[in-house]
């Protein structure tokens, strides 16, 4: 009888300690959107945790100011990138440099992301066009140039923000375009997890409705639907997703891949 090779992996080396499952202690960590509602606060839980943080912007006007907060509030290093994701030379040209400041590349968390303003019918192409490059687009464009890190290094971790919207029609605001690219970025996300199993671990999150400027312009009668179709009847203070972040950045979820988990209040369980 013929020897056989078993193709079982072996197991990650980890503590038994679910705290110190849980350090970033000088990993390395984009995020796009960094200084955004949803991005910052992500930053601060990871920078809390040990990991040094590149924050990617497109406008913000803070940015630097954001990343030298993070260094002197939890004593890691940071810095910020001018970043427009929907091209693809800026994202390499980004990632080279950070893996240059930085040494390397542990974690790519595709935060950056845009709202649609209208309808499948009524939205301009230019603005279904802009909503595609850089929530849809955008997110690839981060996980090819990251992969390739990945790959080369043997390991990784991609986390994508999509959304509920990639799960539920939310109403009363149509947004087609804005839920087929989240829908995309969910499914993107376990198509990769199987591609890169031997070499990174990929996941999503799907948040709810967050208070951040992002929905700030909203109308009091749309966000009053919002909370009557929201089991916790509110919306999330951005805080609220750190730990989720976190759990999928860490050595905490290492058998968790292509997985997505929702965030939103209760609000597609109904």
């Amino acid at each position: 009888m013929g020897y056989q090779q078993s193709i079982r992996k072996p197991d990650p080396v980890l503590s038994d300690s679910v705290f110190e499952m849980f350090r970033m202690n000088n990993k390395v960590v984009i995020i796009t959107g960094g200084t955004g509602g949803i991005g910052y606060q992500v930053a601060c839980g990871l920078a809390e945790a040990g990991a040094n943080i590149a924050l990617w912007y497109t406008r913000s006007s803070q940015a630097e100011d954001l990343a030298m907060s993070l260094e002197k509030d939890f004593g890691i290093k940071s810095k910020a990138y001018k970043c427009s994701v929907q091209n693809f030379d800026e994202v390499q040209a980004a990632t080279n440099s950070v893996v240059q400041d930085f040494g390397r590349l542990d974690v790519m968390i595709a935060n950056a992301g845009i709202p649609s303003k209208a309808g499948g019918l009524d939205d301009k192409l230019e603005d279904w066009h802009k909503v595609v490059d850089i929530d849809f687009t955008g997110a690839y464009y981060c996980a090819r140039v990251a992969g390739e890190i990945f790959r080369k290094q043997g390991s990784g971790n991609l986390i994508f923000t999509a959304s509920m919207s990639g799960h539920a029609v939310n109403v009363p605001q149509q947004q087609a375009c804005y839920n087929a690219c989240k829908a995309g970025v969910i499914h993107l996300a376990k198509s990769l997890a199987v591609e890169w199993a031997d070499f990174a671990r990929v996941n999503s999150v799907s948040p709810g409705y967050v208070d951040t400027p992002i929905s700030g312009d909203c109308p009091f009668e749309m966000k009053e639907e919002w909370y009557s179709l929201t089991p916790l009847k509110r919306d999330a203070d951005p805080r609220e997703l750190k730990a989720v972040y976190l759990y999928l950045a860490s050595d905490a979820s290492t058998y968790t891949t292509g997985s997505d988990i929702v965030v939103d209040g209760g609000y597609t369980c109904r």
